[in-house]
């Protein structure tokens, strides 16, 4: 039987290169995404009976359970669950947001992965089979003047992802946090409210990681014998690194 991704965010950036190396690949994929035009786009792209499409927000816990539950049966039992949807929103400092960023971010980030998470996770257990893979960031383990709360969601699923390590210990089900630095994708149009030009100025001079980059991280982890768990994965690109501890003098 062939093996089956379950890909959320599969509209854009990391998702939908994940979609298409996964598919590319002979697997057969569950896309899912808020905008059903490019859902029904990237489906007829892949062209193939193998892609299976559920418009839905991560947000709304009843349409994720729903969506999974009305699964067709070739495409019934994920064998990893891509945990992709997610966002960031402004770079205004705390006492400056919009509280409004701040509530997407957490519903999105944060409980959209405890949904998708808590519906495919017990066929996984009941297989003692499957590999759940978390799409954080370095934004979890690096702060950053206005990462604030966008940060905050990532040292959750970062956390999230090594509880449910211990919870999934002796199961056979694998999970990963996969952490990307600076990305080129549409996460920065998104972050600045789809202003193109402001968020093409976080790139200007660098050579960031691509969508591609990230699936093919995304593949490796998940192509490795069963008996291997990658708990964490950080990525940057050379481009990248720390900066030093900042200072304040009067």
């Amino acid at each position: 039987m062939r093996k089956i991704a379950f890909i959320t965010g599969a509209t854009s950036g990391f998702g939908t290169a994940c979609a298409r190396k996964f598919h590319g690949a002979g697997w057969n994929v569950v896309l899912t995404g808020r905008r059903e035009d490019r859902l029904s786009a990237l489906a007829e792209e892949l062209g193939s009976r193998r892609v299976h499409t559920a418009c839905f927000d991560v947000r709304d816990r009843e349409a994720v359970f729903s969506a999974v539950e009305q699964l067709p049966d070739d495409f019934r039992e994920v064998d990893v669950l891509v945990n992709n949807a997610g966002l960031a929103l402004g770079l205004e400092p705390a006492h400056r947001c919009d509280d409004a960023d701040w509530d997407t971010m957490v519903d999105t980030n944060i409980k959209g992965i405890l949904h998708c998470t808590r519906a495919v996770l017990p066929g996984m257990v009941a297989r003692k089979s499957g590999h759940v893979i978390n799409l954080g960031s370095i934004a979890g383990n690096w702060p950053y003047p206005g990462g604030n709360v966008y940060g905050a969601t990532k040292a959750f699923v970062q956390q999230f992802s090594r509880n449910l390590r211990c919870d999934l210990h002796g199961t056979g089900v694998r999970v990963t946090n996969i952490e990307p630095g600076l990305a080129e994708s549409e996460f920065s149009v998104v972050r600045f409210g789809g202003d193109a030009q402001k968020a093409a100025k976080v790139y200007e001079g660098t050579t960031p990681l691509t969508p591609h980059d990230i699936a093919e991280s995304i593949w490796w982890v998940a192509s490795l014998p069963a008996h291997v768990n990658i708990n964490a994965l950080e990525i940057m690109p050379t481009c990248q690194s720390w900066s030093a501890l900042s200072v304040h003098k009067e």
